[in-house]
């Protein structure tokens, strides 16, 4: 989910904390656990600081060891620790501790239903979990934790009451948005009447709730990219991925290597130009204004040696100006 999600759900915990009484009883302890799951809701995220390594650094790593099984653990104790120092150790760790882990969970948990995923199941695999479910920003999710905090902190209701009534709402929500895209991915085969016996699917959820955009993959590696509205599907773009030689040799450059690592939709496209190849690697599963601005693009000399490469999002200007910059 984008930041200010995961800023108001953080702070939903903390109202869902009335519900213990040991936090409830004690003003301190509830600032300290709203501190906490706030600073939860969070720190998976402080991974962001990779871009100042440079973006394929930071688009190999990001929602990766920040959000796996020993990290959920590290950070809940860390900002427990941290907690337990400012307090001088007054504060009831077992519960502290307790909420500032479940904000940690729900992060990592409610990234895993968005297109991006994350690689919550490591050490045990590397595998990119993206459920598809819900779109990074979920204008229902948002709203609903606004309206709820800002009630508490007018003093209009009872946050024992009012946030697990919240969540009891989200998790139906939750359900519901489940089902409909396990229902929506079954009926693609059905609207599409150009479906063939291996073709693979794949919706991917927008801000709309009755929207979804579509890629479908052939079994001869191209992809058709689609909007699904209802019952009506509009194919709005066709990809062939290039087999010039020059794609095969991108696949060594470590920019290119950790583009793909993160995405099993790319693409590649070659462009030649007097001072050698263009190698475009696009993830066709976000397109905006007829393009694909999340990228991973290497220039090669007539010798497939490197002289420039990009990872990250970018326009098709930026990214003109960008290997110009590199080539010349």
């Amino acid at each position: 989910m984008d930041t200010g999600t995961h800023l108001v759900m953080g702070i939903g915990l903390a109202g869902l904390a009335a519900i213990d009484p040991v936090v409830a009883a004690n003003p301190a302890v509830h600032t300290a656990v709203l501190i906490g799951t706030v600073a939860g809701s969070q720190a998976p995220d402080l991974d962001g600081l990779l871009r100042l390594k440079g973006n394929a650094c930071y688009i190999r790593n990001h929602r990766g060891l920040s959000h796996s099984l020993p990290a959920i653990f590290i950070w809940t104790a860390l900002i427990t620790g941290i907690l337990q120092w400012f307090y001088k150790g007054s504060l009831p760790w077992l519960h502290v501790g307790g909420w500032v882990l479940l904000a940690v969970c729900v992060h990592v948990l409610t990234d895993l239903f968005n297109a991006y995923g994350t690689q919550a199941m490591r050490p045990f695999t590397e595998k990119w979990i993206s459920w598809n479910i819900i779109h990074i920003f979920d204008p229902v999710i948002f709203t609903v934790h606004v309206i709820a905090i800002l009630l508490w902190a007018a003093g209009f209701v009872n946050p024992a009451v009012m946030f697990p009534l919240m969540y009891l709402f989200l998790f139906v929500y939750f359900v519901w948005r489940t089902s409909a895209a396990k229902q929506t991915v079954a009926r693609l085969e059905l609207l599409d009447k150009e479906h063939r016996k291996h073709d693979v699917y794949v919706a991917i959820p927008t801000i709309s709730l009755t929207a979804w955009n579509v890629v479908k993959q052939s079994d001869c590696g191209a992809f058709r990219i689609g909007k699904l509205h209802g019952d009506r599907l509009e194919w709005v773009d066709r990809v062939k991925c290039s087999d010039h030689p020059a794609v095969a040799k991108s696949k060594n450059d470590p920019a290119i290597r950790a583009f793909l690592y993160f995405t099993s939709f790319a693409c590649a496209e070659v462009k030649e130009h007097h001072w050698g190849y263009e190698v475009r690697w696009s993830d066709v599963r976000y397109r905006y204004r007829k393009q694909y601005p999340f990228v991973g693009v290497l220039a090669m000399n007539k010798q497939f040696e490197t002289v420039g490469s990009y990872v990250g999002w970018l326009s098709d200007d930026r990214l003109a100006k960008r290997l110009q910059m590199d080539t010349y």
